[in-house]
């Protein structure tokens, strides 16, 4: 193991990928920007690898490099990317589409994004396997169609083809961007974050499925992540990276267990999936150490969390009900052929209380209904039946000013930090957006209430002037959760809202989440499929499973006695939960 970026060693065996001395630029109008610097990193057959650090630290933008698919104005401006001991990235487009898919699969990070809304999910997968030359009859390509995504997760998949990514959740979305990566075969798959929007259950049979693709045909793997716990449980060497550099690399669990870089170090110590008791910071600051850092939190302290979730408990008790809902369902029409139709019951007589001041974590797995319900809340959609109140106000017959009054009241943070923002707003003003949607101060406040915002999301001033598609995807849901907060709500629903960031920014963000509540008697519906999250941010759960609420407890009673066999394999699903660290 070392602290540099060193390549490692050759074996007698011919590395798969050679990446040597990488540096990617973008040119923009202050000139060429270095995005990644001298990135060196060796791959064997059949192995693989993880590449960790936080948002902007260039992991994206090496995976990208790789295929030679960078964004905009990106190019590779040195180094050599070997492939099998040939330099695809001296090859021109023409060449690179034969490797494209065919040796080297890509799973990009953003399922909405990258699935076509207007296409079925079925045309889209089909066509991939035409064009990588896996089937070409009509029946032989529904047929694999249909293998790669029930191999990929995806239930009833021969129903699902008809269906658009609209009517998926995120979660399977990323299952049909997974199942048509793997459609080929190939030789190398690199996979960008690509579990981060699925729950722990679904998770571990996705990863099941590379590992024994990896095992029996010696396809090896690159996965972009910011789970250290899956890195650690999954891949058998570690890349971390940092302003576009690698500053460690080695066997995974070695450097996880023993981290020499004060950066690996932080990484390690922000990490809640990795926490049996208690997340540490390192003893220093990385400005001491030498390095640039934005703001992060000195450690979020699981006992100081669960002794506060105590004091919560008492409060509850007397506190006022801010969310209450009683028997709702909700109930979709699925068109058919033909003119048929079928009905899917999304939630199914879901009832809970959320007392002022507190969070309940809404977890299950993709599609079990989560993300319905914060539509209802939010009056997004109407519910089928059953009820709502905020503040004991039932909010069905709500229109006009009363609507937009309950929606000042209660703000959202969404699951996909790509859709969610508007890429024709830069990013001040889409943060300010909702103060000039309910005409909340003048230009001057709201600049000064922008800035605030941006640092107490840990962003730099001088993105106000940027747009969504130059920030990263971590970057772009800070920008998310820093909109939510504008109007200083007393009600957030959060869904999915830290799924995308590092875990050094995402200690920070629920450090930030438990001080506001703090402060402001906020009350959060926080939904995820990160068990470990839920420990450190929520008081109370709710485990979802087929839209219904099968189990209801706080948040100790839940991991420390579980009582549905359901919420057990959601429990010992967690990846890395039994790893030591050495911080």
């Amino acid at each position: 193991m070392s602290a540099t970026d060193a390549t490692p060693a050759k074996s007698a065996e011919t590395p798969l990928l050679e990446i040597k001395n990488l540096q990617v630029g973008f040119q923009t109008q202050r000139g060429m920007v270095t995005a990644v610097n001298g990135v060196n990193i060796t791959l064997m057959p059949g192995k693989t690898l993880a590449i960790v650090g936080e948002s902007g630290s260039g992991k994206s933008t090496t995976a990208h490099a790789i295929i030679n698919l960078l964004p905009g104005s990106g190019r590779i401006t040195g180094g050599e990317v070997l492939f099998e001991g040939r330099n695809i990235a001296a090859l021109d487009e023409g060449q690179m589409e034969k490797i494209r898919g065919r040796m080297i699969g890509f799973v990009p990070q953003d399922p909405m994004s990258n699935l076509n809304p207007v296409w079925s999910v079925g045309f889209q997968v089909e066509e991939a396997i035409r064009a990588n030359g896996i089937a070409t009859g009509k029946q032989d390509v529904k047929k694999r169609a249909i293998q790669v995504l029930s191999e990929a997760g995806l239930s009833d998949a021969d129903k699902r083809l008809k269906q658009f990514p609209h009517q998926f959740s995120g979660g399977m979305r990323q299952r049909v961007l997974i199942g048509m990566g793997l459609s080929s075969n190939p030789k190398l798959l690199i996979a960008d974050e690509p579990t981060s929007a699925l729950d722990v259950t679904v998770q571990r049979r996705i990863l099941d499925h590379l590992e024994k693709l990896t095992r029996e045909s010696g396809t090896a793997l690159v996965f972009i992540t910011h789970d250290l716990g899956l890195a650690a449980e999954r891949a058998e060497q570690l890349v971390v990276m940092y302003k576009g550099k690698v500053v460690e690399s080695g066997p995974s669990r070695e450097i996880l267990q023993n981290p020499v870089h004060p950066y690996t170090q932080r990484l390690v110590a922000a990490a809640p999936s990795l926490a049996s008791r208690r997340i540490q910071s390192a003893s220093k600051p990385l400005e001491d150490l030498g390095y640039e850092a934005t703001r992060v939190t000195e450690g979020v302290d699981l006992i100081a969390a669960a002794e506060s979730r105590v004091d919560a408990h008492a409060a509850a008790a007397t506190a006022p009900i801010a969310i209450a809902v009683k028997d709702l369902s909700k109930v979709y029409k699925i068109r058919g052929g033909k003119g048929s139709a079928s009905t899917l019951n999304a939630v199914d007589g879901v009832s809970f209380e959320i007392p002022r001041g507190t969070t309940m974590a809404l977890v299950g797995e993709s599609g079990s209904g989560k993300s319905t319900v914060a539509k209802l809340l939010l009056r997004l959609e109407d519910s089928t039946s059953g009820e709502i109140r905020i503040d004991g106000t039932d909010t069905a017959p709500l229109k006009g000013k009363s609507l937009l009054a309950l929606r000042r009241k209660m703000q959202p943070v969404f699951q996909d930090p790509y859709g969610s923002l508007d890429p024709l707003r830069n990013i001040g003003n889409t943060i300010a957006e909702p103060l000039g949607v309910f005409n909340v101060g003048d230009k001057k406040s709201r600049r000064a209430r922008v800035d605030e915002l941006l640092d107490q999301v840990a962003l730099p001033k001088s993105l106000v002037t940027r747009y969504p598609n130059e920030l990263s995807g971590g970057q772009r849901q800070r920008v998310a959760i820093a909109r939510a907060l504008a109007l200083k709500p007393e009600i957030v629903i959060l869904d999915e809202a830290v799924s995308a960031l590092d875990v050094l920014v995402q200690a920070q963000i629920l450090q930030l989440l438990s001080d506001l509540q703090a402060e402001l008697g906020l009350t959060y519906l926080f939904i995820t499929h990160d068990l470990a999250v839920v420990r450190v941010i929520a008081d109370n759960v709710s485990v979802m499973k087929s839209g219904r609420i099968v189990e209801a407890a706080t948040t100790d009673e839940v991991f420390g006695n579980p009582r549905e066999e359901y919420t057990k394999e959601l429990l010992d699903a967690i990846p890395g939960a039994n790893i030591p660290l050495g911080v």
